[in-house]
């Protein structure tokens, strides 16, 4: 089997830190635009994009062997985690804020009757966006602050088992990055409670985006001992949570952790869900947008324009051989009226 692949974005850097034998990285030092990862992470899956990625850090993989799972993690508020020796690395340029739902929605809509995994969640927004099989399987995961905040005084919660240190468990800016981390362990807990879902043939994908880090910083300073002790333990736990991914999905999977200081337009992110692409083409809509672009309208054109053409010619040849006919000849109620009107 081959080993999980896992990209890491450390400030304004890719990092590649493992990878399997069909997903190759080339080692160079060519940059990568924030805003061509979601690019990126769909042609590691082996779907199409509309642009081709002009970027020679990653190769053309075998066309029928591709992983079962991609996970992306955004943490905002960092500069660089300490995590393992890279096998590649590449500067990045526009740190733009960027989300995954072209691929979400290619996802959906080549295995829709598969139902894959698709799971969009961001808990300091309290956003959560799920398809497929993913609301069966997540929806006991906590998604507000507040119960997220309760699921941290249960039984099997993360801070029974974090070293704090200088971190608090009363203070508001530490419990969200704890909340964040128990979010992440949740989501291994549950997908360990579905393993069959990792054993289908359909992709399935994870978009998370953390911030708890950022919070931090603001509140205490990047070279407070809190920032600190934080991103220490945000490192091992991205490392532990894509150890189990990788080990869940059969050492074929695809773990990204994206980590950016300051995007280029803070705050003025609008993420939208898969959930609402129908919104978009509605032809009521007080945007005046556009219809939403349907993969299949190619195939669809092909269809009804050959069919157009294959019947205006049949009814010209049709129209030509009636004008032409000789009822005498080629018409058999003449012929036979003939032949009555001799016998008479």
């Amino acid at each position: 089997l081959a080993t999980v692949a896992r990209l890491c974005v450390q400030g304004d850097s890719l990092t590649i830190l493992q990878a399997p034998e069909y997903v190759s990285f080339q080692k160079g030092d060519w940059p990568i635009s924030g805003e061509k990862i979601p690019d990126m992470v769909a042609l590691t899956m082996g779907f199409s994009v509309q642009e081709d990625l002009s970027w020679p850090g990653l190769r053309a993989g075998p066309l029928f062997q591709r992983p079962r799972a991609n996970v992306l993690v955004v943490v905002r508020g960092v500069d660089s985690l300490a995590l393992p020796e890279s096998v590649a690395s590449y500067p990045l340029e526009n740190p733009v804020p960027f989300t995954l739902d072209s691929v979400a929605e290619t996802v959906h809509t080549l295995f829709a009757e598969d139902t894959p995994v698709v799971l969009q969640l961001a808990p300091s927004e309290e956003r959560l966006y799920m398809l497929g099989k993913a609301n069966a399987v997540f929806e006991d995961l906590p998604v507000t602050l507040q119960q997220i905040r309760a699921r941290l005084s249960q039984d099997g919660s993360v801070l029974a088992s974090l070293p704090l240190n200088s971190l608090s468990r009363n203070a508001e800016a530490d419990l969200l990055f704890l909340s964040e981390v128990q979010v992440l362990h949740d989501i291994t807990a549950l997908l360990q409670r579905h393993r069959h879902l990792a054993k289908d043939h359909s992709p399935d994908l994870y978009s998370l985006e953390l911030s708890g880090l950022e919070e931090l910083g603001r509140r205490y300073g990047q070279d407070s001992s809190q920032y600190q002790d934080a991103t220490a333990i945000l490192a091992n736990v991205l490392q532990k949570f894509g150890e189990d991914l990788f080990g869940l999905y059969g050492d074929s999977a695809v773990v990204e952790v994206v980590t950016v200081k300051n995007f280029e337009v803070p705050h003025t992110r609008k993420s939208r869900s898969i959930l609402e692409s129908k919104q978009i083409s509605n032809p009521g809509s007080p945007y005046n947008l556009a219809y939403k672009y349907n993969f299949e309208y190619a195939v669809i054109f092909n269809i009804v324009l050959w069919l157009m053409i294959i019947l205006a010619l049949a009814v010209i040849v049709i129209s030509y051989n009636l004008w032409n006919m000789d009822p005498g000849y080629d018409s058999i109620i003449y012929r036979m009226t003939n032949q009555k009107i001799r016998l008479d």
